[in-house]
């Protein structure tokens, strides 16, 4: 007996469909499976890239800031203290990357077939946690090194993990729909993370950013991310509290209205990508 589905455009501003999202969550899980095949199919390192790249950039940094430039790490021998930054922020770019071109590449799919079209940002950002798991064995063997101590704040790790997370779903779902309507943002996003990276305390500490500017600068979502991680793994003491919260708010605005602005245009999806 066949199913009938009636597709009806959404009746209010925030109006999300849990029913289908709990119903055809199995395609959600071979999404994810799909992406991780494609990423590494192919490939010569493999999964060897999860490590190879934050490595070569905390290499990089490292000469420029830290033996050239001498910026202050807190204590902190510079390689660990930009590599635990550099981790939160590859799981981010990434994610972003490939979640604002899901619907572009994907079209076949969303021309085609019915499914909650939210599965194809998330699956993008979801395949990403594999590479970080990697990246973390990598971090925590260099944790051994320098023989860092282990706090009870590593408890924490979790929740600075999903805030990450969520801020690349948050920021994928904006420029995933944009992108549908306006091809230049592929074009954008290098050049946008790019200026994203260096407005995020990577290889520098927010403690050299002037009081006046900082709270600014908590404006990036990812600034309480990044100090998150450095104090949840390596204890590093900062104005912790006022940045996560400031970067909590922002990312839960940007949540809000990527899934409005994401609906209201999922209407039209199948018809203009």
């Amino acid at each position: 007996m066949e199913t009938e589905i009636i597709i009806e455009p959404p009746r209010s501003w925030l109006n999300i469909h849990t029913r289908d999202l709990w119903q055809y969550r199995e395609l959600l899980f071979f999404l994810v499976w799909r992406d991780i095949k494609i990423r590494y199919k192919q490939t010569i390192i493999g999964v060897g890239w999860a490590i190879f790249q934050p490595i070569l950039t905390m290499v990089i940094f490292s000469v420029i800031f830290g033996s050239l430039l001498k910026t202050p790490s807190d204590g902190i021998p510079y390689p660990l203290f930009s590599f635990a930054a550099l981790i939160p922020w590859q799981l981010f770019s990434r994610a972003l990357s490939d979640s604002a071109n899901s619907l572009i590449t994907n079209q076949q799919m969303v021309t085609k077939i019915y499914f909650p079209r939210l599965f194809l940002p998330a699956a993008s950002i979801l395949g990403g946690l594999l590479d970080f798991g990697i990246s973390m064995l990598v971090l925590f063997g260099m944790m051994l090194f320098y023989r860092v101590q282990i706090t009870w704040a590593i408890l924490t790790l979790p929740a600075f993990i999903l805030l990450a997370v969520l801020t690349a779903l948050s920021a994928g779902i904006w420029l995933s729909a944009l992108n549908v309507r306006y091809r230049d943002v592929k074009y954008v996003l290098p050049f946008l993370l790019q200026v994203w990276l260096y407005a995020t305390p990577i290889a520098y500490s927010t403690k050299i950013i002037p009081e006046k500017w900082r709270f600014i600068s908590a404006l990036n979502p990812m600034t309480g991310v990044v100090n998150g991680f450095r104090w949840a793994l390596l204890g590093q003491t900062s104005e912790t509290n006022l940045l996560l919260l400031v970067s909590i708010g922002i990312t839960l605005f940007l949540s809000i209205t990527g899934l409005i602005y994401f609906q209201y245009m999922e209407q039209t999806f199948a018809d203009i990508v």
